[in-house]
């Protein structure tokens, strides 16, 4: 049902002062340009003077549709605007923007993506200021100016040129959400090298999953992390990574935690910290070519062994870029937050930020001990404008009853950004009645096969309950039905149509790239399939019903599992749920497993409670079959339900890598359960 009122309005003074309407102005200003090579970049493109002084680009339709049906030179007017230090310029823009997937983006340039996260190193305005927060669960503090984080990560860059570690070399970190694992990570960008991460609560296996597939030369850890509360020993762990993966040749441990009876390190591995007291700087910043490998992420891995996702120096800096100060409104000075692992393709899109002359602020160990709306503290104490979530953590709030704008004054804070999996519609009530009025809140949505996004927040745009504000500037966005058309207000296949920068290079070990065209192309030639069961609304915005491959089709009738959740999620003595759809006797009926509040029972009343909840607001189609009392519900160590691997119980298969989820023991929750064979 399409909502009619927004939750929130931006205000003239926000929308006068957001770097979307500079940019709209400056696209404007055509005079100013109209004798330089770029403008006429710009004309062959197919850009015209009309088009620029259109009173119309004020509107942000207007705007997308010049940036999907013109997208050389929207990204190049962008690239330009960003200022996008190219170390050598470019032959072409785009060979051909039809050709998906290795189009070639900004062909023959180069470029390096540290040189622009330390971009204001030179400003001393910005450069003496904290570039970096850190915050544990003891709320203990550290910081970073960003001209120590400069010479921070050309020490680390020097260490690394010393271990015979060069351009297109891998650097593996198995690191919680520290400031040093930012250095690390800039240290090895500055020599033009591949950085690669998982966070330390992944077990040895799932890292050697990951880890092995990308060989790297050096693998950088901590000695031990923090969550809720208890002190975990990683050396022993190391230990086996070392011996598992025979391509390290050296392992670089940070003694974050003071940890009593923990195992000995070699003598062989180098502490962290002395390794930047006693090593020369490099300096210099590598250029290597745009579409140059930069990180290599994972898939969540819990249908087989983990994906490795390349993902390209140019075109993850300028979709960051664009993200962070048009979509988000990200200015320089603001502070971000974003709650996320290292495991997680947030920690990369979080760290972009630096870029746009933003100060990160970090946090590592749960977000709710020793309080649900703990995170929410940190606002204050660092005055932060930007603040990332998880939808599930906003539903925890809700469910908790914090009222946080009782006990916070957020008086900083102007936009909240959620992904993970689809904001419950009652979740933006509860932002806009309980945490902030006056606040953006953008739910974002994409992932890590594009380390960016497809759908985003706007500061120039209402909010509607539900909606996810609008579809990413130069992304062009549809949502396909069975028969392949693009439709509006109807669900169906969340497709890109046009290629785009941050496309992945490909995947590492992929003969012929085929796998990679399984995952993206195989269902529409030369048109990207994201696996999102989607919609487009009305307003412009679009809704995500839950993950294609995790749809239900009970009688034939395509069912996103978000839907069922929404309505879930409503009744008091549900904490979460998940749902699946069973094979049974020819067909395949819903069933829905619920994790209740602690010490609640599962009684039949409250069963029909919860099955009249669904019915009256969905259909009958999405009513369960079957409602399941379970202790847990699994996730990914990213926060996402595992339908897939749930449903793979329930029909007796085997669920790979069992060790991409964070709690991998719930899966036991769902074996032998005897109302499934009934």
């Amino acid at each position: 049902m399409l909502e009619s009122s927004p939750l929130w309005i931006p205000s003239s003074d926000r929308i006068e002062n957001a770097n979307l309407t500079f940019f709209i102005k400056w696209l404007q200003d055509y005079s100013k340009y109209k004798n330089s090579e770029y403008v006429q970049g710009l004309d062959a493109s197919g850009l015209n003077n009309s088009e620029l002084h259109n009173s119309d680009l004020n509107k942000y339709d207007a705007l997308y549709d010049w940036s999907i049906n013109n997208p050389a030179a929207f990204w190049e007017a962008w690239a330009d605007y960003a200022q996008v230090l190219f170390s050598s310029n470019y032959d072409h823009v785009i060979d051909d923007v039809n050709k998906q997937p290795n189009s070639k983006w900004f062909f023959g340039s180069t470029l390096n993506y540290a040189e622009h996260l330390l971009r204001y190193r030179n400003f001393s305005s910005i450069a003496f200021d904290d570039a970096i927060v850190f915050y544990d669960e003891n709320d203990q503090r550290q910081s970073m100016s960003l001209e120590d984080l400069d010479k921070a990560s050309a020490k680390f860059a020097g260490a690394l040129k010393t271990m015979g570690v060069t351009v297109g070399d891998c650097v593996a970190a198995y690191m919680p959400n520290i400031i040093q694992t930012v250095i690390a990570m800039l240290g090895t960008a500055r020599i033009g090298a591949v950085w690669t991460s998982c966070s330390p609560d992944f077990g040895v296996q799932g890292v050697i999953d990951r880890f092995g597939q990308v060989q790297p030369k050096v693998l950088v850890s901590v000695n031990g992390y923090t969550y809720a509360g208890k002190s975990i020993a990683l050396n022993e762990r190391i230990q086996a990574i070392q011996a598992g993966i025979d391509s390290i040749r050296q392992v670089i441990v940070y003694d974050f935690l003071a940890l009593r009876d923990s195992v000995e390190p070699p003598p062989s591995w180098l502490n962290f910290q002395q390794l930047l007291e006693q090593s020369h700087p490099f300096d210099a910043f590598v250029p290597v070519a745009f579409n140059a490998p930069l990180f290599v992420m994972f898939s969540s891995g819990t249908t087989g062994v983990p994906k490795c996702i390349v993902h390209g120096v140019g075109g993850t800096l300028l979709q960051h870029l664009k993200e962070h100060q048009l979509h988000t409104d990200i200015h320089i000075g603001d502070r971000v937050f974003y709650y996320t692992t290292c495991g997680w393709m947030m920690w990369n899109w979080l760290v972009s930020a630096l870029a746009s002359g933003a100060t990160l602020v970090l946090y590592d160990g749960s977000p709710t001990y020793p309080t649900t709306d703990r995170l929410l503290g940190l606002i204050d104490k660092e005055n932060i404008n930007v603040f990332g979530t998880s939808a599930k953590y906003i539903s925890e709030l809700e469910k908790s009853g914090a009222q946080p704008r009782f006990k916070h004054s957020l008086a900083s804070l102007n936009t909240i950004l959620s992904t993970g999996s689809p904001l419950r519609h009652e979740s933006y009530d509860y932002v806009y009645n309980w945490i902030k009025k006056d606040v953006c809140l953008s739910s974002i949505s994409g992932g890590t096969d594009i380390i960016s996004c497809f759908a985003l927040g706007n500061p120039l745009l209402p909010v509607y309950r539900g909606e996810l504000q609008c579809r990413g500037l130069g992304m062009d966005v549809h949502v396909y039905d069975a028969s392949g058309s693009s439709v509006v207000g109807e669900k169906g296949e969340l497709v890109c149509l046009k290629s785009f920068p941050s496309c992945p290079i490909g995947f590492l070990n992929d003969l012929n790239n085929q796998k990679f065209h399984n995952a993206y192309f195989a269902q529409h030639d030369n048109i990207w399939t994201h696996g999102d069961y989607a919609e487009i609304t009305e307003n412009g915005g679009m809704i995500i019903h839950g993950r294609s491959d995790a749809v239900l089709n009970p009688n034939g009738v395509r069912i996103g599992t978000a839907e069922i959740y929404r309505q879930v999620e409503k009744v008091n003595e549900v904490l979460e749920s998940l749902a699946i759809g069973q094979e049974w006797q020819g067909d395949v009926r819903v069933v829905l497993f619920v994790k209740l509040r602690q010490g609640l029972p599962l009684s039949e009343n409250l069963i029909q409670r919860i099955k009249q909840v669904i019915r009256t607001i969905t259909t009958a189609h999405h009513t369960p079959s079957l409602i399941i009392a379970v202790a847990d519900i699994p996730r990914t160590v990213s926060g996402k339900i595992v339908e897939l691997a749930v449903r793979n119980v329930v029909h007796g298969l085997p669920v790979n890598n069992i060790e991409a989820l964070a709690n991998p023991e719930a899966l036991e929750c769902f074996k032998n359960i005897p109302e499934l064979s009934k």
